[in-house]
């Protein structure tokens, strides 16, 4: 049923995890009409928090494997999350090893914090929200999606601590921030409840069982980066003597960051990966070895300051503007196998890890006798008498395990996904997976879901990792770069502010305002005008962006009155034009998020 005349319009949020609370942040942040933003969370112990960082299954070893830098959800405010854990955070509940720290750009922080961070950010812009804009938290699972008139009705399962059973709730707008779906793993199908089978490393059961584990335990971890680092390192901090094998079809592992590392953008020429047609893929995968060779040798001889840690993570930074139009030349089969079979190692090539996490597991395997990291592709898990397992190997090796844990393995084919929700969307056509790479679901450049056909039914978002096989051929990013941090934090102003152009009443029909068509001084109070948006979006407090709303409003109507031409953009084409271009320059890729606040002119730490 509708909601009654005199309720605001209701957006629901599907996830309550990073991806979903920095896009309500962005909603309270940016709205200017009343508005209600329900962020609904299936698991209470996720909220703010998500598998990544809530603090049920994170350790305090667990630390980000990017820098504390890098770690703000705002990033045109690049330092705020530093900020926040050395001058607000309360640290009265943290570890000896914390309580002290000093953080820094360059250095680490434990990933169970983050939570508290993020939980402290959207309390804060529910607080200086516009007047009728405002936040309602809400546990339950949302199972079902239909559409009903103008918006959608969910059906929410509640849990059993607010008196169980089913409601349905209508929405003028759904966002779908779900995170990362679960793998099936066919190869430990007879071990999944064994005790001695760890599934999700990152749950409170989890790690309470690798915790337990006895010091001379025989382990096998399953996969050879992040989360395989998190698991060797807190068995080895915690003086484990036992024999610990990490094993992964590559046997690649982890590199470190220099201890003084700094994002960086570089120009570089970009690949020559294609001639005038396809030639097939073992001719790219040649080309790409070439180039790579090349641009990696160039990139030292212009940057010798660069680590060689990074050379990679550079190369492939620069490389992403150029890899769409790459990619739209390769048929849709060939393009999924590739990445099928080099995305682990591009992944790999594209970010790195701090000292923290990579320094006592490579002091382990450099030794050689406690930690090794092989290659080798698991074909099965048994369990043999005793309450042990045995590891089975494609190649036909086995190894014995006291404990086996297994890397939280996601499934990137929607149609595989085992998802209530994902399944019924999929099924009424509301979403339609990926066709080009078969991961995630077909969005617009605004993250609004698709429908067959490449029509948009309205009312429908997705952020995070729903959007990764759009984030691989719209912007060329690979590995966990097409759903991480990085990407999660342009998916919440872009989706923000799109939602909004269409639920506001300041708003008008886009691509009616061309700034090209107008007269110099009209061009210039346009930019003016895309300034003091920016700006006003990237504000904490409600007095600054009333203030800003007030020039803009003023900027928009001076735009206007000297627009000249033939046809003169309503006021509300323009403001639409005038946000397009802010949203765009916040989510600017081609600089650092330091750079980008230079270059929108932010000045000092905003104020929260």
């Amino acid at each position: 049923m509708p909601l009654p005349a005199d309720h605001p319009p209701r957006v629901v949020i599907v996830g309550a995890g990073l991806a979903g609370t920095a896009t309500a942040i962005r909603l309270l942040r940016f709205a200017a009409e009343p508005v209600e933003v329900r962020l609904v969370e299936r698991r209470a112990a996720h909220r703010s928090a998500g598998v990544a960082y809530h603090p049920d299954g994170n350790h305090w070893h667990h630390v980000f494997n990017i820098q504390a830098g890098r770690m703000s959800v705002f990033r045109e405010d690049v330092d705020d999350f530093v900020s926040w854990a050395n001058t607000e955070a309360d640290r009265s509940s943290w570890s000896d090893e914390w309580r002290g720290a000093e953080f820094t750009e360059s250095g680490p922080a434990p990933r169970r914090v983050y939570a508290d961070y993020l939980a402290d950010r959207l309390a804060a812009a529910a607080r200086e929200a516009a007047p009728g804009v405002r936040l309602v938290e809400v546990d339950g699972e949302v199972v079902d999606v239909e559409p009903d008139g103008d918006g959608h009705r969910l059906l929410v399962e509640l849990p059993a601590s607010a008196g169980g059973g089913r409601e349905r709730v209508r929405a003028d707008h759904v966002v779908l921030a779900t995170g990362l779906e679960e793998k099936d793993l066919p190869f430990a199908a007879d071990v999944a409840d064994h005790p001695a089978f760890v599934r999700r490393p990152y749950s409170q059961g989890g790690l309470e069982r690798v915790l337990a584990a006895p010091p001379d335990a025989s382990v096998v971890i399953v996969g050879t980066l992040l989360s395989a680092y998190d698991s060797a390192a807190l068995l080895l901090r915690r003086g484990h003597t036992g024999r610990i094998r990490m094993l992964s079809g590559s046997g690649r592992t982890l590199r470190t960051y220099p201890t003084d590392h700094r994002h960086r953008v570089l120009d570089l020429p970009p690949p020559r990966l294609s001639g005038p047609r396809y030639e097939g893929r073992d001719a790219l995968v040649r080309r790409w070895l070439a180039e790579w060779r090349r641009a990696c040798g160039a990139l030292v001889g212009a940057h010798p300051d660069v680590a060689p840690a990074v050379v990679a993570e550079r190369v492939l930074k620069a490389w992403e503007p150029h890899l769409p139009e790459v990619m739209a030349r390769i048929p849709t089969p060939e393009l999924r196998a590739l990445l099928d079979a080099h995305g682990g190692l591009l992944a790999t090539l594209r970010v790195s890890a701090v000292e923290h996490t990579t320094g006592v597991v490579d002091a382990a395997l450099a030794e050689g006798d406690r930690l090794t990291a092989e290659s080798g592709r698991v074909a099965g898990i048994r369990a043999v008498d005793g309450g042990s397992l045995v590891v089975s190997l494609v190649d036909g090796r086995e190894f014995p395990a006291d404990l086996v844990i297994s890397n939280f393995g996601r499934e990137p084919d929607y149609e595989r996904v085992d998802s209530a929700l994902w399944r019924g969307l999929l099924r009424t056509g509301l979403a339609v997976p990926h066709a080009r790479t078969g991961r995630g679901i077909e969005v617009d450049a605004d993250g609004a879901l698709l429908c067959p056909g490449g029509a948009e039914r309205g009312g429908l978002w997705a952020v995070g990792g729903p959007r990764e096989g759009d984030e691989v051929v719209r912007n060329g990013r690979l590995g966990a770069f097409s759903f991480n941090l990085a990407a999660i934090k342009n998916h919440s102003v872009g989706v923000a502010s799109a939602l909004l152009r269409r639920l506001e009443s300041g708003y008008g029909e886009p691509g009616r305002a061309d700034p090209e068509h107008a007269e110099p001084q009209a061009r210039a109070d346009f930019e003016r005008a895309v300034d003091l948006d920016v700006r006003r979006m990237a504000t904490a407090d409600r007095a600054g962006r009333e203030a800003l709303a007030g020039e803009l409003a003023d900027a928009v109507r001076s735009a206007r009155e000297r627009w000249g031409g033939a046809v003169t953009p309503s006021a509300r084409e323009l403001r639409t034009a005038v946000n397009e271009a802010a949203s765009a320059r916040l989510n600017d890729l081609s600089v650092t998020p330091r750079e980008l606040r230079d270059r929108l002119g932010l000045g000092e730490t905003l104020s929260q």
